[in-house]
């Protein structure tokens, strides 16, 4: 059984967050500090991202896995589900992969499809990165501006860097990453369906949802409905954190 790293909080019925690619729990504490007063939040770390192991194998089907493991080490029979990004195919995978463990589902701007591979210069910039040479994350983000222009992803992306024995290391395993990418981009099969209430939030400046995913999510999910985020891009629960907030938790509290 393979037990990801995790931070519980709060109290009352039981939230599962899963992050994004590069991420690690901590990009969706604050989503976990707004809702744990109406739920106990089980906030994890991916593989290969964080705290967590790391395998060489990044197919959806062993990624939800890893979380109905987790929960299952922790008793939790029953939970709501919200992810982001690569955490929200996670989340969409459990949901069909386990429908009677997920009671409802809510997915933050992505969708079950496959997408073109949009971070290679991330990947690239990451890899390319002489943690023996940079003393800090301020000269890490020098090196690393002449592969990611915006300054908001490369300080998201350098929060993977840690000090250990005096040096900088990555809590990540890019080159796990790296190799398993296109299994990263991959989208959800379409042999199942999840029949409870999905809802998929969309940042509305972001094009990682779009009129042509519509018949594929009524397709695997059913019962979803959307809601859009005015002036946020793709990480719309960081832009525009009380909003997000809102909209995730009167949509699980729904009877």
């Amino acid at each position: 059984m393979a037990v990801l790293n995790y931070q519980q909080m709060g109290s009352g019925p039981n939230l599962v967050l899963i992050h994004g690619l590069f991420g690690s729990l901590d990009n969706l504490n604050m989503v976990a500090k707004g809702l744990a007063d109406t739920f106990k939040i089980t906030n994890v770390d991916v593989r290969n991202h964080g705290g967590s192991f790391h395998e060489n194998d990044m197919d959806y089907t062993l990624l939800a896995q890893d979380v109905v493991d987790t929960l299952t080490s922790l008793s939790i029979s029953k939970t709501l589900i919200l992810g982001h990004s690569m955490g929200g195919k996670i989340a969409m995978q459990i949901a069909l992969n386990f429908p009677e463990l997920v009671d409802r589902l809510a997915v933050a701007d992505i969708a079950p499809v496959t997408y073109p591979a949009h971070h290679r210069h991330i990947i690239d910039g990451l890899s390319s990165l002489d943690l023996t040479k940079l003393e800090n994350r301020k000269s890490a983000d020098l090196a690393l501006s002449a592969y990611v222009k915006e300054s908001s992803t490369r300080q998201f992306l350098l929060r993977n860097l840690t000090m250990k024995a005096g040096r900088l290391t990555f809590k990540c395993n890019l080159g796990n990453i790296a190799q398993c990418y296109s299994q990263i981009m991959q989208g959800s099969p379409l042999d199942k369906q999840y029949s409870k209430a999905t809802l998929f939030i969309k940042g509305g400046n972001s094009d990682y949802i779009t009129a042509e995913h519509h018949d594929i999510i009524k397709q695997l999910f059913p019962n979803s409905s959307a809601k859009i985020i005015q002036n946020a891009g793709h990480w719309l629960h960081a832009e525009k954190t009380i909003a997000f907030n809102k909209i995730v938790r009167d949509f699980l509290i729904k009877s």
